[in-house]
């Protein structure tokens, strides 16, 4: 049965759900940084956490971090082309360390992290991110044999949450960007309407006849149109 202190977490999960799901961020770093800084605090044993997104495994960047601590070892992973982010977005899907120190998988990234930070275990999530892209949510302890089960599951529900709000956000932007299309093409197609005195299924042909002939998307036609009738400054 789980304790109030349990029940705290989950309602916070809850409130944060609620959060992202009341409206679509422009940008949603500041989203994910509440929920980086939500798992510092609510995930036993957590000391820092940051998300990790990829393009193939020399491309990676570090959008959201809550320490510097989190950004070195994901820039070392990079730096040595190996570690727990690159296996658990590219491979298992997750990866528990429970001590660095007698870690034997990537010996050169895991002796740098010893050096060079006080971290010494990690739990790594997978994340399916906007156009089938990966990531990672990982988490970080100074101490070693840190994350226990109740710890990992813990994760796996904000590494569920953190994806959806990637997608969330992406779905916004496709949306934006449909509008302001509809826009643009609308005012285009009235312009035509107006100058030649054709209907708004004629203007719209002559619009896609544009685009197919000049072998330019329809949007930068009735961009170009639009900008051409209206300049700046008038």
């Amino acid at each position: 049965m789980g304790t109030r202190g349990d029940d705290d977490v989950y309602v916070k999960m809850a409130e944060l759900v609620r959060d992202m799901s009341a409206k679509v961020p422009d940008d949603p770093t500041d989203v994910l940084q509440e929920l980086l800084e939500s798992a510092v605090a609510h995930i036993p044993g957590c000391a820092h956490a940051s998300i990790t997104t990829m393009v193939g495994r020399e491309e990676a960047a570090t959008p959201v971090t809550t320490h510097e601590h989190a950004r070195t070892i994901d820039s070392l992973q990079v730096k040595h082309g190996q570690g727990p982010f690159l296996e658990a977005a590219s491979e298992s899907g997750f990866v528990h360390i429970a001590d660095l120190e007698s870690e034997g998988r990537w010996p050169e990234f895991t002796a740098d992290v010893c050096d060079r930070t006080p971290v010494r275990s990690m739990a790594i999530f997978q994340l399916y991110i906007a156009r089938g892209g990966l990531g990672t949510l990982n988490l970080y302890a100074d101490k070693p044999h840190a994350f226990d089960e109740e710890a990992r599951d813990l994760g796996y529900v904000y590494a569920s949450h953190a994806a959806v709000v990637w997608g969330t956000a992406a779905r916004g932007d496709q949306f934006r960007s449909a509008l302001a299309s509809r826009d643009v093409i609308g005012q285009a197609k009235g312009m035509l309407m107006e100058r030649f005195d054709i209907g708004a299924v004629q203007a719209f042909d002559l619009l896609r006849r544009l685009s197919q002939d000049s072998n330019e998307r329809l949007v930068d036609i009735a961009a170009r149109l639009v900008r051409r009738d209206h300049p700046a400054g008038t």
